[in-house]
């Protein structure tokens, strides 16, 4: 299965000179950890991803250094440049980046660099679950089977 079919594409996300308090409500609004910072990419209508900003960064990298978040932006906490995935990757090598580099949730790029999705491991445990659950269905079904022929 590729990336593409898997992530998410309901996004939300926030600009680089966006206030960093602005971000922090848009997350509690949205119920997400995990906002995708954005600028627009060449082609017009779409966007490039640029960094990425958790509730994460803003409690380590700003509340418990003692920092007024009013006094920043998005830019000051993001993690520049992140790393991506394409929507033609497998899954496989998508997780196996995001395991690499420790991280539960990866941009998902298009074949021109716009931001297309996101890929999180609950979405991959969900995919899973639903094989897992497939391949017990059919054991079950081999032994109601074999019960019926075989009295």
């Amino acid at each position: 299965m590729n990336v593409g079919k898997l992530c998410q594409t309901n996004l939300v996300t926030v600009r680089p000179f966006d206030e960093l308090t602005a971000a922090a409500q848009l997350m509690r609004e949205k119920h997400v950890g995990y906002l995708i910072v954005v600028e627009p990419a060449m082609q017009e209508g779409t966007m490039k991803p640029v960094g990425v900003l958790t509730d994460r960064d803003i409690v380590v990298g700003v509340i418990a250094r003692d920092i007024d978040p009013r006094t920043l932006r998005v830019s000051d906490v993001m993690t520049r440049s992140p790393v991506v995935t394409a929507k033609s990757d497998t899954v496989q090598k998508a997780v196996q980046e995001m395991r690499r580099i420790g991280i539960r949730r990866i941009p998902v790029i298009g074949d021109r660099g716009e931001l297309v999705g996101v890929l999180s491991l609950d979405e991959v445990i969900d995919a899973l679950a639903v094989e897992l659950q497939d391949v017990a269905g059919s054991i079950r079904s081999e032994q109601i089977v074999e019960r019926v022929l075989r009295p």
